[in-house]
């Protein structure tokens, strides 16, 4: 029993019974056995599913998400954090979790506020970019890691930089069976008669049960009693893509060697009792398969725990189990080894004996019963290293001091800016002007952020979100003219449009603003026209000419994909402008001028952070570099000596050949850098552009060239801009929609912050 309390609530997360796979019988098995070591906590899992009608669940399964729906990690983090756990246990391997190499559980896992413990079903000694990313996220949001061999804490140490002391080793479980000959278990089975030879489990080309077809011959040449037996279903995924060509493939193997009738299929995802069976009346099981860097089997730990003989390749779990003579190893790919090992065996029946009693000894450390109370041990060890070192926010930040640095929410200036119809433009003071009238560049953004706000806080406590939201798409469903595909964007006053067509920016931020409805609204019926409007306004963007036009558009185009990822049209429009914006780079960057243009206007980071999008979304290495290097000159010119944010300047902007303007200084460019700098930590994990975003915000509450704040705390607005003697204290939309859309970017920041950034 552990010094440490156990901790009374714990929830788990990853795959559960009945999907069909390991990690959702290790899951239910370890859920079982925490369970009955810890009967007084509340235990419960949040499964992950991979299909949109879900599974029938038992009753342990309190939650469940959608395997490639960002937005139901969102969701479920929100819930854990709700029902407030003391510990999250989560099972972890890459093809189980949506986006790049599973980023997707990283999301959520930046922003649930219990220890976080993890069991890493596989570590890859030579991970992919991505893999690598995702796998440093993991290791650095987890209080604790648990691995199943030796070799694991080796590898996460060696290749990812874990601390040791971080890492548990814990072997596989197993079930608590009895030791009995395999004749008991054969009689049941009708085979009383023959030698058993078994391999179990998920059945897939990785297995390599071809070499132990292909050693047969040998095998029966010498044991003609000899059979096979190839438990389990093909693994759902290879059905879905090549159906059942593996297994037929393997049947017709058997049959070139003439070993068919010493083969025996089983097709099907048997009960624990049914498995039971088939391992007790086994004499050998073997594990051919073909990857070394397996660093866990299931099916070997509990073959090997059940004391059976066992000949596999050497792949790293099956290498430090059976050393030391526990059980025989042949190379990979090797049928004339796995045939004289298997012969060897069986014309030694009191080795064989002296095996199987050895291998049922040391499997009972690997019983279920007790690595539960060695995970409950593991689970006190992250509860009780969190309390003394609590978890910080971004660097230099904490919780505590949140408050001060993050303003509360102030949503009533946004509402008193607006009517039935839409945000009025401007403001006199905190006083609408309603003399401007309307336009769809700040419905635009106000649309974005009560989508956001819906979607990430409690919105509920602001009662004129729900309505604003379909005020201000309502606003963007009248802009569009679908004779000619354009918003438009000035409304008077007195409700009448002021144009035929709006500039090429506005309609970018038109497609924004319904890429992010049709993507995030949380009614159907919103999304829905969202998207709809988003499709009739997307063709003429191919005629447009504006740069930031095209930067808006990828966003939104960026945003559309995650609702409705195979739209070609959207794709191709994506990678269009991508392409045109490599070569504006190509025309216009040196190495002392890394832009796109000859000179800094407005919005600049804009462009960044589209490249940074559609870099990860199409797996484009140059389009990430340009973004990213043409991102940290922008920032490097919008730092001043002291250290704070200096937006270039709307009163003449920085041309190549020119001065830099360092007034105005407006809201929007703040934003705009805080996004930007958002984008490119979540593709590279580099905690630099959570420091750039940081320092742009702080340009809002008054860390800026005068010392003052543009964000009115009482008010809930935000200054038209920073003169070079004064604040400009009208309030008007574009203003204050930028303080509040940056607001909800660093809640992000605050909640995506792990213990490497601080």
């Amino acid at each position: 029993m552990s010094a440490l309390e156990y901790p009374k609530g714990i929830a788990f997360l990853g795959n559960f019974v009945p999907r069909l796979c390991g990690i959702s019988t290790f899951t239910r098995d370890l859920y079982e056995s925490i369970h009955a070591e810890a009967p007084g906590a509340d235990c419960y899992v949040a499964a992950v599913t991979d299909t949109p009608e879900g599974y029938d669940y038992p009753e342990a399964v309190r939650l469940q998400f959608q395997e490639k729906d960002l937005r139901s990690y969102r969701r479920i983090a929100d819930v854990l954090n709700f029902k407030n756990a003391d510990v999250l246990c989560v099972q972890h391997e890459f093809g189980i979790y949506g986006g790049p190499a599973g980023s997707y559980l990283i999301m959520l896992l930046k922003e649930v506020r219990m220890p976080i413990v993890t069991t890493l079903h596989t570590i890859l000694e030579n991970p992919t970019k991505e893999q690598s990313s995702v796998m440093k996220s993991l290791t650095s949001l987890s209080d604790r890691l648990v691995v199943m061999s030796r070799k694991g804490r080796e590898i996460l140490h060696s290749v990812y930089g874990v601390e040791e002391s971080k890492i548990d080793v814990i072997p596989h479980g197993i079930p608590d069976v009895d030791f009995k000959p395999v004749d008991f278990y054969k009689d049941r089975l009708g085979i009383s008669d023959r030698k058993v030879l078994l391999t179990f489990g998920l059945i897939g080309p990785g297995k390599g049960i071809e070499h132990v077809i292909e050693a047969l011959p040998a095998v029966i040449k010498r044991h003609p009693e000899v059979v096979y037996v190839i438990l389990g279903a093909t693994h759902p995924k290879l059905i879905e893509r090549d159906g059942e060509r593996y297994r037929l493939g393997l049947i017709a193997l058997a049959d070139r060697n003439e070993v068919q009738k010493h083969v025996i299929f089983h097709n099907r995802y048997v009960s624990a009792e049914e498995l039971q069976e088939f391992i007790g009346a086994a004499d050998i099981y073997v594990t051919p398969y073909l990857d070394k860097s397996q660093i866990t089997s299931g099916t070997l730990a509990y073959a090997f725990g059940s004391g059976k003989v066992v000949v596999s390749t050497p792949y790293w779990h099956a290498e430090e189990l059976l050393a030391d003579g526990q059980g025989a190893l042949v190379p990979f790919h090797d049928s004339a080894a796995m045939a004289a090992s298997i012969c060897g065996l069986l014309d030694d029946p009191l080795h064989m004996q002296s095996m199987q009693e050895k291998a049922y000894a040391v499997g009972r450390g690997m019983i279920w019963p007790s690595v539960g109370r060695q995970y409950l041990d593991t689970f006190a060890h992250a509860c009780a290293d969190r309390r003394a070192a609590p978890r910080t926010a971004v660097a230099g930040w904490t919780l505590e001091n949140r408050p001060r640095l993050l303003p509360s929410r102030q949503f009533k200036h946004v509402a008193r800016m607006s009517d039935g119809t839409g945000i009025f433009q401007h403001a006199i003071f905190s006083v609408p002007n309603f003399h401007e009238g309307y336009c769809v560049d700040d419905n635009a953004r106000a649309f974005i952020l009560c989508v956001l706000m819906a979607e990430k806080e409690a919105a509920s406590s602001e009662p004129n979100v729900d309505r604003l939201t379909s005020v201000y798409l309502a606003f963007l469903a009248a802009s569009l003219d679908y004779d000619t595909g354009r918003f438009r964007n000035f409304m008077s006053f007195q409700r009448e449009w002021l144009e035929h067509a709006g500039s090429e920016d506005s309609h970018g931020r038109s497609l924004w603003a319904t890429g992010v409805g049709a993507a995030r609204a949380a009614n159907q019926h919103r999304q829905r026209l969202s998207a709809r409007l988003f499709e009739a306004g997307l063709p003429v963007v191919e005629s447009f000419t504006s740069p930031r036009a095209w930067a808006f558009a990828m966003i939104g185009v960026d945003e559309f994909l995650q609702y409705d990822s195979g739209n070609q049209e959207a794709v191709a429009m994506e990678r269009d402008l991508t392409d045109r914006l490599k070569v504006l780079w190509r025309a216009h960057a040196t190495e002392s001028w890394p832009w796109f243009e000859r000179s800094l206007t407005y919005e600049n980071a804009r462009i960044c952070q589209a490249m940074i999008l559609s870099a990860q979304r199409n797996d484009d290495a140059e389009a990430l570099d340009i973004g990213l290097k043409s991102l940290a000159w922008l920032a490097s010119v919008q730092t001043t000596r002291e250290g704070c944010f200096r937006p270039i300047g709307s009163n003449g902007f920085y041309s190549e050949e020119g001065v830099r303007a360092d007034f105005d200084q407006q809201p929007v460019e703040a934003q705009a850098m805080i996004a930007a700098c958002q984008v490119a930590y979540r593709a590279t994990q580099d905690t630099r552009w959570l420091t750039e975003a940081k320092r742009a915000f702080e340009w809002f509450l008054g860390r800026n060239d005068l010392g003052l704040p543009l964000y009115d705390f009482s008010s809930g607005g935000c200054g038209d801009g920073l003169h070079s003697d004064r604040v400009n204290e009208n309030q008007g939309a574009e203003s204050t929609l930028a303080f509040h859309l940056s607001l909800t970017d660093m809640n992000d920041a605050e909640l995506e912050m792990t213990p490497a950034a601080t």
